[in-house]
């Protein structure tokens, strides 16, 4: 049987995930802050927790230190939008701190004991491809650990540890329910749970879903800045 660590285990992809891939015959190590939703999960017989927050460096490499798996899913994350008008330098540190950094420090904690075959998953999002507006914490946070993870892979190559990125369109989880803005073709938890399993086992090197806004974004990010700039303008204006 297959291990698998997931962060941010707690609520959203992740939990849909851990309930998904235990399901279907993983050994699941639960990951999360919220002690309550740990002792939940804990009650499928193929799911065990961890309790601790990624944004402490010491506090991961004690939870980490000691731990081996197949695949670590490193989902952990967060969402703040700019105030163009009240800009907070602090909301910046507040949004990389979990979605750049814990990554950093779960991989800190997971590095010395991944062997040949096991993979790093790192989920950032398709609000790297473009900029929209609002994002540029979120975006920048998740357009760094983007890089992150491609570089990551080249340097990972050598020792066999594959290394995949996984990025979202817009899913149903209590992130989202905060929006205030259309979001076209969302999907549940549920179906982004399977559309990242399935990623995950083809080893395909980035996951996207929902597929079809994917190839959208895709094809908008290769386009000219100028014609970006426009695009985004205009999502801004609706």
């Amino acid at each position: 049987m297959k291990k698998m660590l997931i962060t941010g285990a707690t609520s959203g992809i992740g939990k849909a995930l851990a309930i998904y891939a235990a399901d279907k015959g993983y050994q699941v190590i639960a990951c999360g802050r919220n002690e309550e939703a740990l002792n939940t999960l804990s009650k499928h017989r193929s799911i065990t927790s961890l309790k601790f927050d990624v944004t402490s460096e010491e506090e991961t490499a004690a939870a980490l230190g000691q731990i081996t798996c197949d695949i670590a899913v490193l989902n952990a994350g967060t969402c703040e939008y700019v105030d163009i008008d009240s800009f907070e330098p602090a909301m910046f540190r507040r949004v990389f701190e979990p979605n750049f950094f814990g990554v950093i420090h779960c991989v800190n904690g997971l590095l010395p004991q991944l062997q040949k075959g096991n993979k790093l998953v790192i989920v950032d999002s398709m609000a790297r491809l473009l900029p929209f507006t609002r994002t540029q914490a979120y975006g920048a946070s998740k357009a760094a650990l983007h890089y992150f993870t491609k570089s990551l892979e080249v340097d990972l190559h050598d020792k066999g540890i594959v290394v995949q990125a996984v990025s979202p369109g817009f899913v149903e989880t209590p992130l989202t329910d905060k929006n205030d803005f259309d979001m076209p073709m969302k999907i549940s938890s549920e179906e982004a749970a399977k559309a990242m399993l399935k990623g995950i086992e083809s080893h395909k090197q980035t996951i996207f879903f929902p597929r079809v806004f994917g190839f959208m974004l895709r094809f908008m990010h290769v386009l000219p800045q100028s014609i970006q700039k426009r695009l985004s303008l205009s999502m801004r204006e609706k």
